[in-house]
């Protein structure tokens, strides 16, 4: 085992870096370094050699030439112990390097700035850095690489452990978080560059790459494994990018009905709002005017699915909203922030309950890919960000535009409901709009209506009706009123005429779906015989 004798060390994110360079001097190793890194590490009182006083050679162009240099690549990926390339190395004056700490041009965060010039971000692309990250972890027999600050500390306590050198195991370990490190920096700028790409036929290619994953317990199921990847380049509100406050590890079950709130709930940014998730579907859907009524609105759309749901809110928990919860179990807890008291009501309330904040504010769906795997491949498409395209009514009788804002709450809600969709949504109060019914996931519409939308908001009424002390009315004739005045949404058109005589059935009266079925006429004269105002949106929402 040889000591680490001399390191290159550049970097543009200077976190620790000086500390780090400090104790590698203290070990007795040479500097090199270059540019602003070698300025801070100067300016901290360290001995640092200019890597073009290594290579005796200028930097040029803009600095975009510096560090690709034979002495310096030669000095990285030389097979030490090999008498051939020792010979070459001591003829061409090439000195080895054993340690290099790099991190890149900041790329990412460039291109993620909304008036970033293309100029700016070509300028961003490293060329040098990586080169020296591949080089260096190609020869992880002999360098160490590292191009995370967190991996300080780890590389400082291997060397005071194994008299100067690290670990081969260490060197193998961070040789690969190198590769995946470049190959992300690449993808990032292969998804910028495809964003400048006039569409063709054939679809730019699209790559994906992730650092270092986090293990979870299990996958869906006990005997599956299941880890976490973050995208560390995410500029919104996301399930990976949360900080947990309290309770249990998340699952990878937690995670999915996390991600399934959160994109619903987004929906609803800039109001009240809050989504009950259920094995991916929204049992629970309410905007009102407090976050606490829009809790409880949500709750009664389905109380007894809600038991150990997900949750996500757009605004800042308080305590009137946190005794929402009081008595009901509830797996995760999402939203934007907590104030302290709401947060110290959750902590003692459960001490499994996971609570996570959110790193971005809870903002309108951005557009932007949406990636799913498949059997040999990935299927990419387009985020949902629409409602509707073509808004008109088909019907005799008109859709009212005091219904239109419930309709396009109810849109939002149906969205997010696996496919075959129906939602019917109600306005419990002036501007204030809650989910009574919901069908998903059913292989033919109608029972996704009948059975399972009309069923499950009637159920919801029934239990109002007990709750409300509604007098003078039979629970028939409270659940007639309500629906009466509730709008009912499809996610995609009515293949038959069958669905609106359930619908009409029921003493439903205003009806939303995108149109475009072959039989639209067939569907259009059933509402106008029983007296249906239906509106057609142009705009299919399917969720597989």
């Amino acid at each position: 085992m040889s000591k680490i004798k001399r390191a290159l060390i550049s970097v543009s994110d200077k976190t620790g870096v000086v500390e780090f360079a400090s104790a590698l001097a203290k070990a007795g190793v040479d500097i090199l370094s270059t540019g602003g890194t070698a300025k801070a590490l100067r300016d901290a009182g360290l001995t640092v050699k200019d890597v073009s006083d290594f290579t005796g050679f200028p930097e040029m162009l803009d600095g975009r030439v510096k560090t690709l240099h034979p002495k310096v690549h030669g000095g990285l990926l030389y097979l030490r112990n090999n008498e051939e390339h020792e010979q070459t190395a001591k003829e061409h004056g090439i000195e080895p390097i054993d340690l290099v700490c790099v991190n890149l041009y900041p790329f990412e965060a460039t291109v993620a700035q909304e008036d970033v010039s293309f100029e700016d971000a070509v300028e961003n692309i490293d060329i040098g850095g990586p080169a020296m990250l591949r080089s260096a972890a190609k020869n992880m027999k002999s360098v160490t690489v590292l191009t995370d600050p967190a991996d300080y500390d780890r590389v400082l306590q291997s060397m005071a452990e194994n008299g100067g050198d690290t670990t081969y195991a260490l060197r193998v370990e961070l040789a690969q978080k190198v590769y995946a490190r470049v190959a992300g920096y690449n993808a990032a700028i292969a998804r910028y560059l495809a964003g400048r790409v006039d569409k063709q036929d054939e679809a730019p290619p699209f790559v994906l790459a992730y650092g270092h994953g986090v293990s979870l317990r299990y996958g869906e199921n006990p005997h599956q494994e299941a880890a976490l990847y973050r995208d560390a380049s995410v500029s919104e509100a996301a399930i990976a990018d949360a900080d947990q406050l309290h309770g249990k590890e998340l699952s990878y079950n937690n995670y999915l009905d996390g991600e399934a709130a959160l994109e619903a709930v987004k929906e609803l940014a800039g109001e009240y709002g809050v989504a009950i998730i259920k094995h991916s579907n929204p049992c629970g859907y309410a905007t009102g005017t407090s976050l606490a009524q829009a809790f409880e609105a949500a709750w009664a759309g389905d109380p007894v699915s809600a038991f150990g749901s997900v949750i996500a809110v757009t605004r800042k928990m308080d305590r009137a909203a946190a005794e929402c919860l009081k008595g009901r179990f509830v797996e995760v807890l999402i939203a934007p922030d907590y104030d302290d008291e709401a947060l110290d009501y959750l902590k003692n309330k459960s001490k499994d309950l996971r609570i996570l904040k959110l790193r971005h504010p809870v903002q309108l769906p951005a557009c932007g890919p949406v990636v799913r795997q498949i059997g040999g491949g990935l299927l990419v498409q387009d985020r949902d960000v629409g409602l509707s395209s073509n808004w008109f009514t088909p019907t005799e009788l008109p859709f009212p535009d005091e219904k239109r804002k419930l309709a396009e709450f109810g849109i939002k809600a149906c969205k997010h409901v696996k496919s075959n969709a129906i939602v019917l949504v109600r306005e419990y109060e002036a501007g204030c709009y809650m989910q009574i019914g919901m069908g998903a996931g059913q292989p033919n519409r109608v029972d996704s209506l009948r059975k399972l939308a009309l069923a499950r908001a009637c159920e919801n009424l029934d239990q109002l009706y007990e709750s409300d002390d509604v007098y003078g009315k039979t629970p028939k004739e409270f659940r007639a009123e309500i629906l009466s005045d509730c709008v009912l949404i499809s996610d995609a058109f009515f293949p038959f005429a069958d669905s609106i005589e359930h619908a009409a059935e029921a003493g439903l009266r205003y009806l939303v779906q995108p149109g475009g079925s072959k039989r639209d006429e067939e569907v259009v004269s059933a509402c106008d015989q029983y007296g249906i105002a239906m509106a057609f949106t142009g705009m299919r929402h399917f969720r597989h």
